[in-house]
């Protein structure tokens, strides 16, 4: 059974309790910058040095836990992604660097002004060249037109198990009915779907992950299913319950897997 760790505390804080090189894989959607207050959260400002500020101390603690086989995957929009880009550059190495992960998706509204901003980044940084990477074969639906028409006179089909690339459109934004996919009663979760893919393909049954901007604990959910094993934190209790509730077999008292 998968050990799950919630917390609720300053991730900085939580950091200081681990040992070094003990993490296999990092994954954080963190803090945007848009300087609003979220319904759950208040944001930082899109503020330089207010990004250098909370991120330097973090990141470095993150390089000393992660395992020198490790890998991380940090989460942001645009505001941000630049300055983010040359922290890691500095911490973890620019050859170290891996992909820009984009996440595309569709919501709505559009701007006259300018093309309409929907998507995400997502830093894809290892400790060394040694690391575990898979890319996962998943299933895409193709249209065969050399195979002819069935019956219905539609075209058929092939499912192919294709190698993802670094463009994810698949992995849709949640909505209120979208609690198959993992929505919970907080302001801006991400999609299990999208966490899945990349704990499947840097990471093994066994190993240990960690979220330090937990939010509502989707991680750790999504680390469960997969046989792996997780710490994390998050500064809003609102945040702790949520997770304690989605983690089956935990002990609310101490937050540990029973």
């Amino acid at each position: 059974m998968s050990e799950i760790d919630l917390r609720y505390c300053d991730n900085l804080e939580l950091m200081a309790e681990m040992q070094d090189n003990t993490v296999d894989l990092i994954y954080c959607d963190i803090l945007y910058g848009t300087g609003r207050k979220f319904a759950d959260y208040q944001d930082l400002k899109p503020k330089r040095e207010i990004i250098e500020e909370h991120y330097i101390p973090r990141i470095k603690e993150m390089h000393r836990i992660l395992k020198d086989t490790g890998s991380i995957y940090l989460q942001m929009d645009t505001r941000i992604n630049h300055w983010l880009r040359c922290i890691m550059d500095d911490i973890f190495g620019y050859n170290n660097f891996r992909n820009e992960i984009i996440w595309g998706y569709k919501t709505g509204g559009a701007s006259k002004k300018e093309f309409s901003k929907k998507h995400d980044v997502i830093l894809f940084y290892t400790k060394s060249k040694k690391y575990h990477f898979e890319n996962p074969r998943e299933n895409k639906v193709y249209i065969d037109k050399s195979k002819g028409y069935d019956n219905n006179l539609e075209y058929k089909l092939d499912n192919i198990g294709e190698y993802t690339n670094g463009y994810f459109t698949d992995c849709f934004v949640l909505d209120n009915f979208s609690t198959r996919y993992g929505r919970v009663a907080y302001q801006t979760n991400k999609p299990m779907k999208l966490i899945e893919r990349l704990i499947k393909a840097s990471s093994n049954e066994g190993d240990l992950v960690a979220d330090f901007y937990a939010g509502s604990f989707t991680t750790a959910e999504v680390c469960q299913d997969l046989k792996r094993n997780f710490i994390g934190c998050d500064i809003s209790e609102k945040a702790l319950e949520i997770g304690i509730s989605r983690i089956k077999h935990i002990d609310k008292t101490n937050n540990e897997t029973t």
